[in-house]
């Protein structure tokens, strides 16, 4: 009798427990943050914490079924729901609706609730219509992309299409949702939400696919949509959201909506279309050539998602209010300084990237069935992103200058241009590597190819990323010919000399990854007559040749009096002062 009661009051306190940990967990959910710099913390934190999980799902993928038919189909699937989604959303919604919604919720809350809820209805009505038509035709429009997989594969990827494709719907009322938090600086779940779509992806790869392949993948993408919604449900129903079945079609906000969303839906429409085009290519070129297109765009987009996005993103408000204000010199200033500090940062990064692309390859997914050939083309790849990796990141920051102007129309063309040049350049280039020739023995010594080497993907690549860098190259040109001389003969006399130091840090961390790979490396071996594990030695490599990269480069830009150094030496200087002032 006493036992039972002693078991009885531990489960008692077990569950005490459970309850005030679950009542803190919706606290933290549920709070609001009011500074900006609460809000960046969290964020910054949340997208790195996405980022190091995106690496994750991406090792587990390529060592799950190796850069072969099931990451072909897998990727495939992607590109159609992809596609809807961006046409139905325009690919950034929040950027639309949050001014919209500020402005109806500060004078009348129930006509704002009225414009969330009809845009939702819109939103499912649009969503069942779409995936009706989509089931239908699923055949047909799958196989105009993959025309050269084999049957059995073209089945896989068009079962797994409509099975990825109801993962639109949850995306599409999260990204209701996330204005809705957005508004309400309730960033916690708005940030948590792309953490567990990822986890998703992963459970799903780790514990389903061992058993249902390429579809365990795919029901952890729905899982991981259907959280990614979840985690934000209940923070916008304590903000004040309440679900109405109506449909106000001639509201005025909605009107608004549509206008401001209309050129976006063209530009992040032209974008996925890239996307369909460029997988049907890396198709026709080779099983697995569509996996390793993938693997190495993920990795490019490590740095343009933490420097390019991040910088844009905390200069847009500025750049806004400048403009409203009519204050040109200091949107002139304002859009120099973070234009070159964007560049400062991310031009060397891509070089580095280049150095260490073999490096930072074979530790992340060299795995299970993704081998040494896979490293070595995916490598080769990631390579050939470098070369855009600067654009791609500035690409951002443009965007946000024409958006503070409220300029939708002209990024929505060049968009359109865009995509005509990356399938006229990705085709030519591949024409021009399906035969061994003077380019592809340039680009196999550039690279240090051995063997077999699909070069036809590598066009692809250099096509794709050629197309990137005039992208941006012609949004900065009408950006200026729009706004007005925002110094940019000094901006160039500045990326000269970034240029140089770049190129000049390249050959010394070149020399020195040389030497630590075919040097010191055996030597070491040799004297400690054990071999050393390869991931360790990678590791150490990466930490040595990335630290002597960032010396170099700080002391080369200094020496040629490059104004943007001043700026990172004083914020490293202004650290370095409040840590001692804190020790003190």
């Amino acid at each position: 009798m006493v036992l039972s009661s002693f078991v009885k009051l531990g489960k008692l306190g077990y569950y005490n427990h459970i309850m005030v940990a679950l009542e803190k967990v919706k606290k933290v959910i549920n709070s609001s943050q009011g500074s900006i710099k609460g809000a960046a913390i969290i964020i910054t934190a949340a997208v790195f914490l996405s980022r190091l999980l995106a690496l994750i799902r991406d090792r587990l993928l390529a060592g799950s079924f190796g850069a072969g038919a099931e990451l072909d189909i897998y990727y495939a699937a992607f590109r159609i729901p992809d596609l809807v989604f961006n046409i139905l959303f325009a690919g950034g919604v929040m950027v639309s609706l949050l001014p919209i919604f500020s402005e109806y919720y500060k004078k009348d809350r129930e006509e704002a609730w009225k414009v969330i809820n009809t845009l939702l209805n819109l939103f499912v009505g649009a969503f069942l219509v779409s995936f009706l038509i989509f089931y239908l035709y699923t055949a047909e429009i799958m196989s105009s992309i993959i025309i050269n997989f084999e049957p059995v594969a073209q089945l896989k990827a068009i079962e797994l299409s409509r099975l990825i494709f109801i993962s639109v719907l949850f995306f599409g009322i999260s990204s209701i949702f996330s204005t809705i938090l957005n508004y309400f600086n309730r960033f916690v779940a708005y940030s948590i939400a792309p953490i567990l779509y990822n986890l998703g992806i992963i459970l799903g790869v780790f514990f389903l696919s061992p058993y249902w392949g390429v579809y365990g993948a795919g029901l952890g993408v729905i899982f991981g949509a259907f959280s990614h919604l979840a985690i934000q449900v209940y923070p916008a129903i304590k903000c004040g959201y309440y679900y109405d079945p109506r449909i106000f079609f001639n509201h005025p906000g909605l009107k608004k909506l549509y206008r401001l969303m209309g050129p976006r839906a063209i530009a992040a429409s032209a974008g996925q279309i890239n996307f369909v085009i460029a997988t049907g290519i890396a198709a026709s070129v080779g099983v697995g050539a569509i996996s390793v297109f993938y693997l190495s765009n993920g990795l490019r987009y490590l740095p343009v998602g933490i420097l390019g996005i991040s910088f844009a993103t905390a200069a847009f408000p500025t750049f806004s209010k400048y403009w409203e204000e009519g204050k040109k010199k200091d949107f002139y200033e304002s859009f120099k300084s973070v234009f070159m500090q964007t560049l400062y940062i991310s031009l060397p990064v891509g070089f580095m990237m280049f150095i260490l692309r073999d490096e930072v390859v074979a530790l992340i997914l060299q795995t299970g069935q993704f081998g040494s050939a896979s490293v070595q083309i995916t490598a080769a790849c990631l390579g050939m992103y470098c070369i855009s990796t600067a654009a791609q990141c500035l690409a951002p920051l443009i965007l946000r200058g024409f958006f503070s102007l409220k300029d939708t129309l002209t990024p929505a063309i060049i968009a359109i241009i865009f995509v005509i040049m990356s399938v006229v350049l990705s085709k030519l280039f591949v024409i021009l590597f399906q035969t061994e020739n003077i380019l592809t023995d340039l680009i196999r010594f550039i690279f240090q190819l051995n063997g077999t080497v699909n070069f036809e993907l590598l066009g692809l690549v250099l096509g794709f990323n050629l197309a990137l860098v005039f992208e941006s190259i012609i949004l900065l040109y009408f950006f200026y010919r729009k706004v007005g001389d925002f110094g940019i003969k000094d901006m160039i006399k500045s990326f000269t000399k970034m240029l140089i130091s770049a190129i000049v840090m390249t050959m010394g961390c070149s020399y020195f990854l040389y030497f630590l790979n075919y040097i010191l490396e055996p030597s070491l071996d040799s004297l400690l007559g054990v071999h050393i594990p390869t991931p360790a030695y990678m590791i150490i490599n990466l930490l040595l040749v990335s630290s002597l990269a960032g010396f170099m480069y700080l002391q080369l830009t200094s020496s040629l009096r490059c104004s943007e150094v001043g700026y990172f030496k004083n914020y490293i200087a202004k650290k370095l002062r409040l840590k001692k002032k804190d020790g003190d």
